[in-house]
């Protein structure tokens, strides 16, 4: 089972951005389709992006598409998401998510393996 630990969250200004990084351990990474999701207070947690074994197959929710650019570093063992153009209601917890099983999925279940989560708060 790999181990996921994300870093990068923190307070920005609205249009600001910020690079989450999920740091993956313990398996193979390239192995593992990865994802990003958010939780809101109160809200339940929402897909983010995906990204696939080899770099493709990536896929956005509407509220973030052409504002975050998800990406992966199978030698470094790495996935980031960049984000730009932020705005309150993207104020979450962001959490990585890895899953050896789906390559087409933006459910939180199909994903085995989450980290801590790392918070993100835009201000206004």
């Amino acid at each position: 089972q790999v181990q996921l630990v994300e870093s990068g969250g923190g307070l920005v200004q609205v249009g600001g951005s910020l690079r989450l990084s999920c740091a993956a351990s313990g398996g193979t990474f390239s192995t593992y389709v990865m994802g990003w999701f958010r939780q809101a207070p109160g809200k339940e947690r929402e897909f983010v992006s995906r990204i696939n074994r080899s770099g493709g197959g990536i896929d956005y929710a509407d509220s973030v598409k052409g504002r975050f650019t998800i990406s992966r570093d199978n030698a470094k063992n790495m996935v980031y998401l960049q984000m730009n153009s932020l705005k309150p209601e993207d104020t979450a917890i962001y959490y990585c998510a890895a899953s050896s099983r789906f390559s087409i999925t933006t459910t939180a279940a199909d994903f085995g393996s989450w980290g801590q989560g790392t918070q993100v708060t835009v201000s206004s």
